[in-house]
């Protein structure tokens, strides 16, 4: 059992990497002065790929389908349940064991006497015919020799003779078929022990190469599961050269729901700036072209309406049809002035140039100096953390050192050599039997085909006496007058009788044997191997010792109480997982001891919990920025009266629509006698006309270009509670600054935490892998369960149903040796050669 500890102490080495660790616990509740920050999920951890590990391709298929020959086995079982339909006695075996066999009561021995009834009583029959038939033999042969028991050579006249020698000759033929079958069936199975032993040997074959497969392959699974630590160790070490992007962004994402607002709305403020400059100069432009234009549109209007009134005043405008007319245009004379007064609306120029002053600090280059200020969290997490990084990464080389240098401390290699050594030792050894083997199993191939022979002997009588004795039976013959054929046949039959009595008793101890021996194996070993009960009884806690409570690991770890049974192994290995696993080894090597020195261990925790950043330095708005803010809220912007702005630029700038004015002017100037009034008239809409598009004109077009309405509404927007909105937009910055400087710790050891949970992540996958990998794919132990299985169906299905079936068949052929003695004996006298005859009858002979 040398090579099962090495095998053992090499699962050892390979578990090491085997368990994960334990999560951390969640982080507290931050205290900020804002809205409490809610803890964050950890980011999931990004899976990684180890490959897959070499896998070990078995050869052994051990499966067995006996083809034709399983009717007849399925018949012996069939015959077998039927002797002993009793259930298998486990709980009557364990309780023998633990005797010793040393003290069985007498209640046990009434159960297994039970237990074997079936196979007593059969039993009981093949002695008893065993003895029996000697004796019927000794006194038919002295019977006969008194001339009784049909040793009389006379035959009596029968009228029914003829049917009485048709029924026995049926009756001897269809006898003599069944004992022909019952040969075959049991020099079919005789033939196929033979036949499968070379099955024997591709199994033996096959399950050693298995063996050093599973030698073979192991250490390189090993190796793999070693070296694939070098990708998780390469995944951190990416993480930690990225330390600044990962971690950073992370606390950057943090604190950005306070940060960005802040600096967007100082951002958006200094772009208000710009705006209300170009609305302050808009304004200011077309104040100073509107003002200059009202004056001189006044003085404009004043003149035509007084050159208008001395027309109106014209004697022609008397006349009884004119005047009405004259009156209606004098009536509308006040129409002709401006309704704007721009004059008296005071200038901007004093908050323009306030603004100005303002503008020349260019506030949104300081807000971008913020952001930078703030986007640099990375590269700050980067440099701050550089000598952790770098301590981290010697830690992970020393682990891996570690590692590899616990993989030297055992020689698996050469422990595996040696069992490979082993092993072909082993098979040389095996196959140098298989001639023996073959030597033997020729010398029993002949021993059971002589068996049969003594069967097809008295065959080869029955037969040939039926044969002579039928073809040389003629019905005009008298019994003392029977040719030699018949009387051949008869004497045949008789032989067949006597070898009958000779071998019968021999093959009846023969098959009695076998039934008693085969069959017992078959219920107790054979049908509870196959059905898994065998294992519950060699599994029976303290079956073995009233100290040791389980047989297989006190006999491989020396430590019976590790809750390790063979039928729980058997079915690991079956379902092709691994050694380690089928073995429990991990109740024999302590993994958490071994991660915790090695994968990860308290000081790479402690290193990685020792993350510390320091976001003190970043400044969201300096004292420039802050002053340029409350100097654009002092700007006097908020205190230009707006309302009078708009009141005056929503007036028009007449009074009526000169263009209006003028058309209606010339249409009642069309009712007037043609003549020098209506040519005054309409002299005056021209003069009207002109001053609307010289005067009028420039200054509505200056207040469109300009945009005077939508400027004034932008400055009273943009000055309303300008302070207040300047106050508010410091208190944000002030508050997202006092985060970062005060309460960030709380967020950068929250994301500290979700990054390293990322790192131990990356062990715990590779702890995970390696520990399922030991489970399902390291040294998978298929060949054992393989070895059980060849053992059941070389020892069970090979030898043992070929044995009963070969019992079952030559047991018949006894049972039917019974009545072919009868018959035999009863159609010899038909052929047979008389001494003495009887008289005619009837005028006729009729003999029997």
């Amino acid at each position: 059992m040398l090579w099962t500890r090495w095998l053992v102490l090499l699962l050892w080495w390979g578990a090491t990497s085997a368990e994960q660790q334990a999560e951390e616990k969640e982080g507290q509740r931050a205290e900020v002065r804002a809205d409490p920050r809610r803890q964050r999920s950890p980011p999931p951890v990004e899976p990684l790929d180890f490959g897959f590990v070499p896998a070990a391709v078995y050869d052994t298929h051990a499966y067995y389908e006996p083809g034709t020959i399983g009717i007849l086995f399925h018949m012996v079982h069939a015959f077998l349940y039927m002797v002993q339909p009793n259930s298998f006695p486990k709980d009557l075996i364990v309780s023998i064991i633990q005797q010793n066999m040393g003290g069985i009561k007498v209640e046990e021995w009434r159960k297994w006497i039970h237990y074997e009834s079936g196979f007593l009583i059969c039993a009981v029959f093949g002695v008893v015919f065993v003895v029996l038939t000697p004796i019927i033999a000794t006194c038919f042969c002295m019977c006969r020799c008194c001339d009784n028991c049909g040793g009389e050579m006379h035959q009596r006249q029968r009228k029914n003779a003829d049917c009485h020698r048709g029924f026995f000759t049926a009756s001897l033929i269809a006898t003599t078929i069944f004992i022909i079958l019952g040969v075959l069936v049991a020099y079919a199975a005789n033939h196929n022990i033979s036949t499968q032993i070379k099955s024997t040997r591709r199994l033996i074959n096959t399950n050693m190469r298995d063996l050093k497969t599973f030698a073979n392959n192991t250490p390189a699974q090993i190796d793999y599961l070693t070296a694939q630590y070098t990708t998780a160790k390469n995944k951190v070490l990416s993480d930690l050269d990225n330390i600044g992007p990962l971690l950073g962004a992370r606390i950057h994402s943090h604190l950005e729901k306070e940060v960005v607002p802040a600096l967007d709305a100082a951002l958006r403020m200094a772009g208000a700036m710009r705006e209300t400059k170009e609305a302050l100069e808009n304004v200011s432009s077309a104040l100073e072209i509107l003002q200059e234009g009202t004056g001189k549109l006044q003085a404009s209007l004043a003149g035509e309406r007084s050159s208008l009134s001395n027309t109106l005043s014209d004697p022609a405008c008397t006349n009884g049809a004119v005047s009405p007319t004259c009156n209606t245009i004098r009536s509308t004379l006040p129409q002709l002035g401006t309704n704007a007064d721009f004059s008296k609306l005071p200038n901007v120029n004093e908050a323009l140039t306030n603004i100005n002053t303002v503008l020349k600090i260019d506030l949104s280059n300081i807000v971008q100096k913020g952001y930078a200020s703030f986007n640099d969290t990375p590269a700050m997490v980067k440099e701050q953390t550089r000598n952790i990084v770098t301590g981290v990464k010697s830690m992970l080389d020393k682990i891996g050192n570690e590692i590899n240098g616990f993989s030297k401390m055992f020689p698996v290699e050469s422990s595996l050599a040696n069992f490979t050594i082993f092993l072909n030792e082993r098979h040389k050894f095996i196959e140098s039997f298989y001639p023996q083997v073959d030597q033997m199993d020729f010398y029993r191939w002949i021993a059971c085909v002589a068996v049969l022979c003594t069967v097809v002997l008295i065959l080869a009588f029955n037969m040939l006496g039926l044969l002579c004795g039928t073809c040389g039976y003629d019905k005009q013959a008298t019994p003392t007058t029977r040719g030699c054929l018949s009387n051949t046949g008869g004497n045949l039959l008789m032989a067949g009788v006597g070898f009958s009595f000779i071998f019968a008793w021999v093959l009846m101890g023969l098959v009695t044997t076998l039934f008693v021996v085969g069959g017992n194996v078959e219920k107790l070993i054979c049908e509870p191997l196959a059905n898994r009960q065998l294992f519950k009884i060699i599994d029976t806690p303290f079956l073995v010792h009233p100290e040791k409570r389980n047989f297989l690991p006190g006999m491989l770890f020396q430590n019976p109480n590790i809750d390790l049974t063979l039928g729980s192994m058997y079915r690991e290995c079956y379902e092709n997982n691994g050694l380690y696993h089928a073995l429990q080894l991990e109740n024999i090597f302590n993994i958490n001891s071994f991660l915790n020195r090695t994968v990860y261990n308290k000081d790479l925790a402690k290193v990685l919990e020792g993350v510390q950043v320091d976001l003190r330095d970043i400044m969201l708005l300096d004292q420039a920025g802050r002053d340029n803010l409350m100097n654009f809220a002092n700007s006097g912007v908020g205190e230009i009266d707006y309302p009078v702005y708009l009141a005056e630029v929503n007036k028009g700038v007449t009074i009526v629509d000169l263009l209006s004015f003028c058309s209606d002017l010339e249409d009642q100037a069309d009712q007037l006698p043609r003549g020098a009034l209506e040519n005054a008239l309409k002299g005056h809409a021209s003069s009207i006309r002109s001053i609307h598009r010289e005067q009028v004109v420039p200054m509505e077009q200056a207040m469109v270009r300009f945009t005077l309405s939508q400027g004034i509404k932008l400055l009273q927007k943009m000055s309303n509670d300008l302070p207040m909105k300047v106050t508010n937009i410091l208190s944000a910055i002030d508050a997202a600054e006092y985060l970062i400087t005060q309460n960030a710790s709380h967020v950068v050891k929250q994301e500290t935490k979700a990054f390293v949970h990322s790192l131990v992540g990356y062990f715990k996958q590779y702890t995970d892998w390696v520990k399922n990998s030991l489970s399902a794919e390291v040294a998978q132990c298929k060949p054992i369960s393989n070895m059980v299985d060849s053992m059941e169906i070389v020892g069970c299905s090979f030898i043992i149903d070929s044995v009963n079936t070969f019992w079952m068949g030559l047991g018949a052929c006894c049972i039917l040796l019974i009545p072919s003695i009868i018959f035999s004996v009863k159609l010899a006298k038909y052929y047979r050669r008389m001494d003495t005859e009887d008289v005619f009858e009837d005028g006729q002979e009729n003999w029997n």
